[in-house]
């Protein structure tokens, strides 16, 4: 597989060729990370898992396939996306979100307008806050046994991937609500480079605003 970050930046990707279950995008994400360093798509200090929720867990985002309506906007309690760092000379950073239906993968300016809209007003509980998460710390940390995805009676809300539950690699089980825990109060006061190079060390990596987020990834 030729590396994305050697193609031209509109070239879309099968996206059947990554594993999509429905409802556990966290699950989505990390293998879509592993799956492009396998197949040489690309190098996993140039991938970011971004976490998008909010204190009230109310965060609407366009062009979703999951919604009904024509223009695709939905409401999550939550959603994960990977963002693709630019290589040293290469133009755009690439947005890859299974669930979308715009190109995938989506330029971040192109992801940024189309599906955050950061322009259009929202009350302040729809208010997106970004967890940004460096990919080899989340997929050396993560772990999800899938107990948010069932009910009071143990019932699958949605039913769960086939495979085995994701455990971390000391062992922890589940840690899935320390990454979509988020508030617009904690959010960067800037994103200047000492705030910007946090996202290297920290495991459950920093958070921006909205308006914050193409910025962030310019200065990375």
């Amino acid at each position: 597989m030729a590396s994305i970050l050697d193609s031209d930046s509109s070239a879309s990707f099968d996206k059947s060729q990554f594993h999509h279950t429905p409802s556990y995008c966290e699950e989505n994400v990390y293998l879509l990370c592993k799956k492009l360093c396998a197949d040489g798509g690309a190098d996993v200090s140039d991938l970011f898992v971004v976490f998008i929720s909010n204190e009230h867990k109310h965060i609407p985002l366009w062009h979703q396939k999951a919604s009904h309506r024509a223009d695709g906007i939905i409401l999550w309690d939550y959603h994960v996306i990977c963002i693709q760092r630019k290589k040293e000379g290469k133009s755009v950073d690439l947005v890859w979100d299974l669930d979308s239906t715009l190109l995938f993968p989506s330029t971040l300016a192109s992801y940024v307008s189309e599906s955050i809209r950061p322009s259009f007003e929202l009350f302040s509980e729809f208010q997106r806050v970004f967890r940004v998460v460096h990919a080899p710390l989340f997929l050396c940390y993560f772990a999800s046994d899938r107990r948010h995805m069932k009910d009071s009676e143990g019932n699958w809300m949605s039913p769960p991937p086939k495979y085995k539950a994701i455990v971390a690699e000391d062992g922890t089980v589940h840690n899935l609500n320390q990454y979509i825990e988020m508030s617009t109060k904690d959010v960067l006061k800037d994103v200047g480079e000492d705030s910007v190079n946090a996202v290297f060390t920290k495991q459950l990596g920093v958070l921006v605003g909205e308006s914050q987020l193409e910025q962030f990834f310019i200065n990375l």
